[in-house]
């Protein structure tokens, strides 16, 4: 049986980070997704080792094992590739001298060999996951979803294509990128199906946590004498009170309309506002007399 070189499947380096490998593998997944091509058995296989792969990468346990896998059978090309052949057997039960891995038992052919022996998918290596679907029996499948900023504030309803069916599902509020959202049974043969949210960039917002960042826009005058200022916010616009004497880049903080909590989406973040002063191109002859007057006057 050959050795399967899993980063090699997702072209990533053996140092890469889990965001690299997570990239690296949603690139490859939607280019060989069975629903983008249909009756392609060579975009099938490619899209099955992707997720072999990744299933392995994503997971610290199980590539820590893999990762001593590879060394060793490296270790043991570099001794002239010893006759009898390497000895996957012992990985089965864990790695030598190690602790046993408990990982999935994947029954069925979305799994190689490789996969099945070093991992003991058909050896009676079972997960002791209780939330896990696979310790059910039921392995479990990833698909990408893409969402606003909007729809991860407010929850959203997808539309998604699995085994030639539509299906409604509903994304919670407080979602963001990474978040896993399980959709039981809707995946290839009978698969649990776990959407992987991406949450895209918002040109008026930058998430931190549940806190959300945003600029505003004063005159001079404003920042100097105080007033207002109409700032956006995730459910419509607010007045924010702008004291006498505002620096620039001054931040202000409007609790509450940040993102909701993902369990408990009646608790948000804060909104931080920085202040933006825009200085006058032009004046009129009456207020540049009175600036001039007024820089003539000691503080």
């Amino acid at each position: 049986m050959d050795y399967k070189d899993y980063y090699k499947t997702l072209g990533v380096s053996r140092n890469a980070s889990t965001d690299e490998i997570r990239k690296a593998y949603r690139k490859l997944a939607m280019q060989y997704h069975p629903d983008r091509n249909p009756g392609d058995k060579q975009a099938e296989e490619r899209f099955k080792e992707v997720n072999e792969a990744y299933q392995v990468l994503s997971d610290s346990q199980k590539k820590a094992h893999y990762d001593r896998v590879g060394s060793a059978y490296s270790n043991w090309q570099q001794r002239g590739a010893p006759s009898g052949g390497f000895d996957w057997s012992q990985f089965a039960r864990g790695a030598p001298g190690g602790t046993r891995v408990n990982v999935e038992d994947f029954g069925d052919d979305l799994f190689s060999d490789f996969f099945r022996s070093i991992f003991g998918g058909m050896g009676g290596v079972g997960s002791t996951g209780r939330g896990n679907p696979a310790a059910r029996g039921n392995p479990a499948y990833q698909q990408q979803v893409e969402i606003s900023l909007e729809d991860a504030f407010k929850g959203a309803t997808l539309q998604i294509q699995s085994e030639g069916k539509r299906k409604k599902v509903r994304i919670p509020a407080g979602v963001r990128t990474g978040s896993k959202v399980r959709v039981a049974g809707a995946g290839p043969n009978g698969m649990d199906l776990y959407l992987i949210v991406q949450v895209k960039e918002d040109e008026r917002f930058e998430r931190r946590g549940n806190n959300l960042h945003t600029t505003a826009k004063v005159s001079a005058f404003t920042a100097i004498l105080g007033g207002e200022a109409e700032v956006e916010t995730m459910t419509g616009k607010v007045k924010l009170t702008i004291p006498p004497g505002t620096q620039p880049e001054q931040v202000f903080r409007v609790a509450g309309r940040g993102m909701p909590q993902l369990k408990s989406p009646s608790n948000k973040g804060d909104l931080l506002v920085r202040l933006k002063v825009e200085i006058p191109r032009y004046l009129s002859s009456k207020q540049r007399e009175l600036l001039e007057e007024a820089s003539k006057i000691k503080f």
